[in-house]
C-alpha cells in the first residue's frame, strides 16, 4: 500500500553547486507526465541545479535513453531523473514492461557513476496516477528531485572520500 508521500524527504535538502541533471521522460500519458517533470523542474529551479529533458516513446525506451546519452555526453549529468506512467491493462503487457524498465534502472545504477532516479508510476489506473502527481500521495515528481539532489551531494561526497 502506498504512502501519502514522504514528507520526511524534504527536509535537509543538501545544497549543492554547479549540479546538472538530465530528465529522461516518455510520450505515453503526456498529461501526467508533463505534471511529473514540472515537479521536477520546480523543485530543481528552488535549489538552482541546472537540467534538460529527452522525451522517449515510452517507458520501455528510458534505461537505452540513459545509457547512450551518458556514453555519449562529453560531460554527464551529476544525475538523471527517468519518468514515466505504466498503467495496467487486460494483457500482461503491463508486468513486462514494468519489469524492464526496473531492472534497467537498476542496472544503470550499479554501472554508471551517477544516479539514476526512478520516477517511473507504475499503477492500476489513471487515478491512481493523478493521485501521485500533487494529489493524496504527494507529488511523486517533486520527491524524485529531491531524491537526485540528495543522491548529487551522497555521490560527490563519496567521492571525495579517496
Amino acid at each position: 500500500m502506498a504512502t501519502k508521500g514522504n514528507t520526511s524527504l524534504n527536509k535537509g535538502i543538501p545544497v549543492i553547486k554547479d549540479a546538472f541533471v538530465v530528465i529522461v521522460k516518455t510520450e505515453w500519458n503526456a498529461h501526467i507526465i508533463n505534471k511529473l517533470e514540472a515537479g521536477v523542474k520546480k523543485i530543481l529551479k528552488a535549489q538552482g541545479v541546472g537540467f534538460k529533458t529527452l522525451v522517449v516513446p515510452g517507458a520501455f525506451e528510458i534505461p537505452f535513453a540513459v545509457k547512450n546519452h551518458y556514453a555519449y555526453s562529453e560531460t554527464p549529468p551529476d544525475a538523471y531523473i527517468t519518468l514515466g506512467t505504466v498503467i495496467r491493462g487486460d494483457t500482461p503487457h503491463f508486468d513486462y514492461v514494468c519489469k524492464a524498465v526496473t531492472d534497467g534502472v537498476v542496472q544503470l545504477n550499479l554501472t554508471l557513476d551517477v544516479p539514476v532516479v526512478f520516477g517511473v508510476l507504475t499503477v492500476d489506473n489513471e487515478l491512481q496516477a493523478i493521485e501521485r502527481i500533487g494529489g493524496n500521495h504527494g507529488h511523486k515528481g517533486e520527491e524524485a528531485a529531491i531524491t537526485a539532489i540528495k543522491m548529487i551531494a551522497l555521490n560527490r561526497k563519496l567521492m571525495n572520500q579517496k
